[in-house]
């Protein structure tokens, strides 16, 4: 599968933004769904994920009740809708695919066995 992410910007503290991914291939739905970001000098850290059929999803605390996950199979869709933007939630924004989740690793980075290039998220007054 072939991911790519958009719908990255520029926007001031306390403002949102919705992240898409669109997904190419004919198993999407198969694919547990991974949100990652990574700051100029610091490792890629989890953000969020949601599971193939988008009954549950998983949230890093920094996020935890600001940044929202969901999915649509039929559209092969997958978003990140952040609200309450902080500075510090400046970073490149990926997605990722994996086939599998093996225990509670949905927020490991090598689980994930497709990436779509990343897009910037800048927030700052």
């Amino acid at each position: 599968v072939q991911l790519q992410a958009f719908g990255g910007g520029l926007v001031q503290p306390g403002g949102s933004l919705r992240l898409s991914c669109t997904a190419s291939g004919r198993t999407f739905s198969n694919y547990h769904m991974g949100w990652f970001r990574q700051a100029p000098g610091k490792e890629r850290e989890f953000v969020a994920a949601i599971t193939w059929s988008g009954g549950s999803t998983y949230y890093a605390d920094s996020v935890k009740g600001r940044f929202t996950v969901s999915r649509d199979n039929t559209k092969k869709m997958v978003y990140l809708q952040m609200d309450s933007l902080k500075p510090e939630d400046t970073a490149l924004y990926y997605c990722a695919a994996a086939i599998v989740w093996y225990g509670s690793t949905w927020d490991r980075p090598t689980t994930y066995d497709y990436w779509g290039q990343g897009t910037q998220v800048t927030v700052s007054s």
